[in-house]
């Protein structure tokens, strides 16, 4: 029933879309006189949000085709390192650079697309050779390609880890932290040389009991079944993956957006004063950001259910208590690859200590290659996108991962 009525809500919907967008663009050919007046400038910009005003399941592109290496624009291309059908690792490759540290990154699958990561990734950039997990919406997979729960997913991180090697630093951001941080000690215990060289956590729900939030106390709040029967759905006929179930892009969206309605609004109303005022530059930006916001993929429901379950719900791995394919996980097993957490003081999704946690699971790193970063005066996505993680975070990343290339211990060497 929830993909049926927002297939619903869409059709219905569209007609309004569609006629705002036509009324906009009829009031801007208006010639210039009356279009500048504040009648047809109100009307247009508020043609224009109603236009816009809609989630898509559109991938949207990347759009890094070059970047800053050492004052020089170097070109960047995309190009296919590794694929299934649920997920394509995408080397952002620069021909004319060589000798930077190589870096995945692992994004979330919580129901918006990987190029969420785009700042992150262009930052990255600069001074690091970077492939990116780009996952796929789930409602294009079809059902025949399986299951994908979180067993699947840490398959997926420690393919990515043996296809790029032991010379790698995996940063994750987000939800993947406790599943990467699972994949790092499934390699570490079975003395794997794929070991990564450094291990980034970013803003990742490792023990959700620390400064609990309201996204924690809200999964608790009701069993396992609840979820799997209101905010599941199977995928329609009319795609690709129909018949799997699904836990919708937009459900996701709805949930965000209603964490914060006062932030959305008051951002939106900008966006309306800066489109009759004439403010391109702002309007732009608001826009772009919407856009981005509003792309969102539909999530396999076994990796939903089973992300709230056993993160949210019964803290497994804190516990001790997590598994990959039944068999034991032990972060303590990690020795050879060195820890930094990084947190945002105002995260809200995220609370501090929750992603910092994983320093008293990993006990078998020396603290010497143990670190933690706080950065104040920043939110969840602060943490990886805007000028705090410009200027505040990425020096801390890229100094930590510049030190593991210097230092590389024994183990790692034989």
């Amino acid at each position: 029933m929830l993909y049926t009525a927002y297939e619903w809500q869409r059709r219905l919907s569209a007609p309004a879309r569609t006629t705002s967008a036509l009324t906009a663009r009829a009031l801007e050919g208006l010639p210039a006189p009356l279009a500048a007046l504040p009648g047809p400038r109100r009307v247009r910009a508020l043609c224009q949000i109603v236009a816009g005003a809609r989630p898509t399941h559109d991938r949207p592109d990347w759009g890094i085709d070059s970047v800053p290496v050492d004052g020089v624009e170097t070109e960047v291309y995309q190009r296919p390192a590794l694929s299934t059908p649920f997920a394509t690792v995408l080397h952002f490759a620069k021909p004319a650079v060589s000798g930077q540290p190589q870096v995945l990154v692992v994004g979330p699958m919580s129901g918006h697309f990987a190029t969420l990561l785009r700042p992150t990734v262009r930052t990255l950039l600069a001074d690091h050779d970077v492939y990116v997990v780009d996952w796929h919406n789930a409602r294009d997979i079809p059902a025949v390609e399986g299951r994908f729960g979180l067993d699947e997913y840490i398959d997926h991180v420690l393919a990515a880890l043996r296809h790029l090697g032991p010379d790698t630093h995996v940063l994750a951001v987000c939800q993947p932290a406790p599943l990467v941080l699972a994949a790092v000690a499934v390699l570490a215990a079975d003395g794997d040389p794929a070991q990564p060289r450094s291990l980034t956590l970013m803003a990742g729900p490792v023990d959700t009991r620390v400064n609990p939030n309201r996204v924690n106390s809200t999964a608790d709040r009701r069993p396992l079944s609840f979820y799997e029967r209101f905010l599941t759905s199977p995928v329609p006929a009319r795609y690709a993956g129909a018949g799997r179930r699904v836990y919708p892009g937009v459900a996701q969206l709805t949930a965000f957006m209603s964490m914060n309605p006062r932030r959305h609004l008051k951002a939106h109303v900008g966006l309306y004063r800066a489109l009759v005022t004439g403010d391109a530059q702002k309007a732009a930006s608001t826009r772009e950001f919407y856009d981005e916001y509003g792309a969102v993929m539909d999530v396999p429901a076994e990796f939903y259910l089973e992300t709230l379950q056993r993160v949210f719900m019964e803290h497994d791995l804190p516990r001790g208590t997590f598994t990959w394919r039944g068999r034991p996980v032990d972060p303590a097993a990690i020795r050879d690859t060195a820890l930094l957490t990084v947190e945002g003081a105002q995260d809200d999704l995220c609370s501090p200590g929750q992603t910092e946690a994983a320093h008293g699971l990993c006990t078998g790193i020396p603290p010497e290659r143990r670190r933690h970063h706080l950065q104040d005066g920043v939110g969840h996505y602060g943490v990886f996108a805007g000028s705090r993680w410009e200027t505040g975070i990425y020096p801390v990343v890229r100094e930590f991962i510049a030190d593991q290339e210097v230092a590389r211990p024994e183990a790692v060497v034989r």
